[in-house]
């Protein structure tokens, strides 16, 4: 009997991509072969993304990429878009299986099952069900592990179905977190991305606090580097970015979504701080960490931002010093109160405000990475060879290219760093 051929599909965030790396690992033990997603299969797994229109077209197109290629396959769809619309998903053709986020550690089940009785389901929940955790680490990459920590989140931004999607803050255990990070350090692994919905709400379920878990992972032998991929500028406690100061295992790299430079249009997207907190939260930032990499996540032409709440935005930008911008337009979910507000900006005004902030992020990342030319720092070399050439990151998130040696990799190694290319990266000379 020929082995039996599964794919993978991940859109949007970290968290989905250590979803499906571990409900990979459950068709492996029951004996699948894993391909990649252009690849013949016998079974597709689609873990959405629903965070703007674009995504759900995206999702609706691979779909019928994959039917078409592969008309024999089961198709299973799971994630936020699947959470959120599970009856248009069903109705495109070749959807075998919908699975709601709160059942998405059951999907290598319900796939063997469907198998045995042949027949199409659609297993879909309301927000108020959706309470369990699905526990989920990423593994393949050599280096690198994605480790879920928290899922759902309170907040309900004006904007975000993410709440929806992803139900009520919740998360396991210190001690069950901490095992899988041992998982993680066994299987040769040396860096962990923490990740959730809203990591920095860890402890809802268990009363157990942020800090505290770091400082549990912060002892996992064999872990040499940590990053938090992202954390609220409201939870970015004191106490958090000191014991970040402190610890040589957690590296100086912060991602802390903005938004908006505006305190006026925070206070419309239902946000939960201020500009001039979020100054502060880096400042203190700068204060004690100066060589941090600064990841900022900004929303360009929310309903009501002028060119005066925009130059607020991009001038904060500026003043904090951010080291690279992730810019996405403002896209009208279904559903969230942001649909409703007055004052739409138009499509070509977001486009124009888009490509004027890229320009700010590739001067920003050029002008961060410039101050550490002719320094010496660790990097975390990665398996993948791009044409004679292989690529890690400094301890501040600074991309490295070094000529292609197996013996560097999944190793920390001492670099000079020499100057930046045009795309950004930075050439090298190992010196250790």
């Amino acid at each position: 009997m020929a082995v039996k051929r599964v794919s993978f599909h991940t859109l949007g965030c970290k968290l989905n991509f250590s979803e499906s790396s571990t409900i990979a690992r459950q068709f492996e033990e029951g004996g699948y072969q894993r391909v990649g997603s252009n690849e013949p299969t016998d079974v597709a797994v689609i873990n959405s993304c629903s965070v703007t229109e674009h995504a759900d077209k995206k999702c609706r197109n691979i779909i019928r990429k994959i039917h078409r290629r592969n008309p024999n396959a089961i198709i299973a769809v799971t994630g936020c878009y699947a959470q959120l619309k599970p009856n248009d998903i069903a109705a495109i053709e070749g959807v075998d299986i919908v699975l709601s986020n709160n059942d998405k550690g059951d999907l290598y089940k319900r796939v063997v099952e469907l198998q045995n009785r042949g027949k199409a389901e659609v297993y879909s929940c309301s927000v108020e069900n959706i309470t369990r955790f699905f526990a989920a680490y990423s593994s393949g990459d050599r280096t690198r592990s994605f480790l879920k920590v928290q899922d759902g989140c309170d907040y309900k931004c004006a904007y975000c179905t993410i709440h929806y999607a992803r139900g009520s803050s919740r998360n396991i255990a210190i001690e069950e977190i901490v095992r899988e990070a041992e998982e993680i350090a066994a299987a040769g692994q040396k860096e962990i991305v923490i990740t959730g919905i809203n990591t920095g709400d860890f402890g809802r379920t268990t009363g157990e606090k942020f800090i505290d878990l770091l400082r549990a992972l912060d002892k996992v032998e064999g872990i040499e580097r940590y990053r938090i991929s992202s954390i609220e500028p409201n939870l970015l406690t004191d106490e958090i970015i000191e014991f970040c100061a402190a610890s040589p295992k957690f590296q100086p790299h912060f991602h802390i979504p903005l938004q908006s430079g505006s305190t006026r249009i925070l206070g419309m997207m239902r946000r939960r701080y201020t500009a001039e907190k979020y100054k502060e939260r880096i400042a203190r930032v700068r204060e004690l960490i100066p060589d941090a990499f600064l990841g900022v996540d900004v929303i360009v032409g929310f309903p009501g931002e002028g060119e005066e709440e925009f130059m607020e935005t991009y001038h904060l930008l500026e003043d904090v010093g951010a080291s690279f911008l992730h810019i996405f337009p403002f896209s009208e979910r279904p559903g969230t109160p942001a649909v409703d507000m007055p004052n739409k900006v138009t499509p070509r005004i977001s486009t124009e405000r888009v490509t004027r902030l890229e320009e700010l992020s590739n001067r920003l990342h050029r002008s961060f990475a410039e101050k550490f030319l002719g320094e010496v720092r660790g990097v975390l070399f990665e398996s993948t060879d791009r044409n004679g050439t292989m690529y890690g990151y400094t301890d501040n998130y600074l991309r490295v290219r070094a000529p292609y040696n197996t013996a560097l990799i999944n190793t920390i190694c001492n670099v000079k760093l020499l100057r930046v290319e045009e795309d950004g990266d930075i050439s090298c000379e190992i010196v250790g």
